[in-house]
């Protein structure tokens, strides 16, 4: 399940919060297995999400539903990438400034990028991961609002006030080797994360903050199909 190479793991760094620019790892503490099922994940949402389902159908990736809803005003647009290796196994990894929250890859969207674009190069920046290929894509977007500190810090950070995130979600395969994978990323952008390891569904819901549970098992549910 886990990944921990022989000289990658580090007790001491579980122990500390890793500094912005240390050459990140990859690892993950060893969980019981579990006999529960993908199914019977608790999909039923926290809150309701701020979100029209257009369809319930995934589109493949040669759909171009990306520029064809628009997403609520209010919220920043935004990609998230469930990348899964041949098991199966979804790609997650840890943040710098928090180091127990775990999540999936994401980012903002350019002034007039393409979303599926956008999804291959905040992939790369932040993963190192060229090597992958769309499969698919939920056609409609998924929004969570940020908790007020979080709003706050953003709006310092960004020079602008979202109220959360709108996402337009991607399904990726992984096509290449896990040397290929660099926490530090492509060199363009500031590295966020810290540890990655490939994650069940189920664990993938369990390690992300509170606010992000909603839309991830939204995802999940969404990509259910691909993820059996």
């Amino acid at each position: 399940m886990a990944l921990c190479r022989p000289g990658v793991c580090n007790p001491a760094f579980r122990r500390s919060r890793l500094r912005a620019y240390s050459k990140p790892t990859s690892s993950f503490p060893n969980y019981p297995s579990t006999s529960s099922k993908f199914a019977d994940l608790p999909f039923l949402r926290q809150k309701p999400l701020r979100v029209a389902l257009f369809s319930g159908a995934v589109f493949p990736s040669s759909a171009s539903s990306s520029s064809m809803e628009a997403p609520p005003e209010g919220y920043r647009r935004n990609v998230g990438i469930c990348l899964i290796n041949p098991s199966k196994k979804i790609f997650a990894a840890s943040r710098l400034d928090i180091p127990d929250a775990w999540q999936m890859p994401q980012g903002g969207i350019d002034e007039g990028e393409d979303p599926k674009a956008a999804a291959i190069r905040e992939l790369k920046e932040e993963t190192g991961i060229s090597s992958a290929e769309v499969i698919a894509e939920l056609p409609y977007w998924l929004t969570y609002d940020f908790p007020p500190e979080v709003r706050e810090k953003l709006r310092h950070q960004w020079g602008s006030d979202w109220k959360g995130q709108a996402q337009k979600w991607f399904l990726l395969k992984f096509t290449g080797n896990e040397e290929e994978i660099n926490l530090l990323g492509d060199g363009t952008e500031k590295p966020e994360f810290g540890k990655w390891s490939w994650m069940s569904p189920e664990q993938i819901v369990e390690h992300a903050v509170d606010f992000k549970k909603p839309v991830y098992k939204e995802v999940l549910a969404g990509f259910a199909p691909h993820l059996q």
